[in-house]
């Protein structure tokens, strides 16, 4: 492959893809993530790249999952705990002021060790790649598993989140009529949710309906916001500040402890045509 890595490197701006079409499914500008969510942004990111990406990405997993990068997406959140891998803990979030609001790099990532400078991190890395040679410094392969997980961990909303209830965990509540915590609500019991209600499980069904939307649907206009943003400071951070306000508007809004939370989102389902019904819970 010839050229910069740079420009295989695009791929990492449309593994957020995802996020903007589950922010339509949940809640109007806001989304759970999950195992489910992870291995979906991961789909659709890589039947997004060009050419020349593909092959990078290929290339750099092992040969036994010919080229699925969705099948090691889940991957950082299975080794964060081991010792050798201990160090990456504090990569998956971003703890910021209670009731702040906002979010300052320098503040709030404190020697990088967040999930924002885990991606800048991780795509400095890539920068490097070139075929059939590496910075010895670099497991490249790794590199490539924590930029696709971590390029989902900072699109959901309370994984930049309050401090002091660590993103929404230890706000105890029900979900439905099961105990959960608001960090977990926003993982996974959205997600699981709105495929029982509108995709019967259906992940393929609803990874078609993301993708056509993204294509030649309703968030057509919008992806020349993002799929060009390629600079490593600007477009983390920019993508921790739609986070965290989407926290605040939407993730923590009328939260209460020992509340029940379903009842209060309205969820939109996607349909084949690539329109949003409506439908209130």
């Amino acid at each position: 492959m010839a050229g910069h890595v740079g420009r295989l490197l695009r791929w990492s701006s449309f593994a957020f893809v995802m996020l903007a079409g589950m922010a339509a499914i949940l809640v109007p500008g806001a989304l759970g993530w999950s195992k489910e969510g992870h291995i979906m942004t991961c789909r659709i990111a890589q039947n997004l790249l060009g050419p020349e990406a593909a092959h990078a990405v290929e290339h750099l997993l092992p040969h036994n999952l010919n080229g699925d990068l969705s099948a090691l997406c889940t991957w950082p959140d299975q080794v964060r705990h081991w010792y050798k891998y201990r160090w990456t803990s504090s990569l998956h979030f971003i703890d910021t002021p209670d009731e702040a609001c906002n979010f300052d790099y320098s503040r709030d990532c404190v020697k990088d060790l967040c999930v924002a400078g885990a991606i800048q991190n991780f795509t400095s890395q890539l920068l490097h790649y070139r075929e059939g040679t590496t910075d010895r410094r670099y497991n490249l392969t790794e590199a490539l598993l924590f930029l696709s997980h971590f390029m989902g961990d900072i699109h959901q909303p309370l994984h930049v989140g309050f401090t002091s209830d660590e993103g929404g965990n230890t706000i105890e509540l029900r979900w439905f009529r099961h105990k959960s915590n608001l960090h977990h609500v926003w993982d996974r019991e959205i997600i699981l949710t709105a495929l029982k209600d509108f995709y019967e499980n259906d992940m393929d069904l609803l990874q078609e309906s993301i993708e056509g939307n993204l294509t030649d649907g309703i968030w057509l206009d919008d992806v020349s916001s993002w799929k060009d943003c390629n600079d490593l400071l600007s477009c983390p951070n920019k993508y921790a500040v739609e986070s965290i306000n989407l926290a605040c508007k939407w993730g923590y809004k009328g939260v209460k402890e020992g509340a029940t939370l379903a009842g209060k989102l309205n969820y939109n389902r996607i349909d084949s045509k690539y329109k949003r019904m409506d439908s209130s819970k």
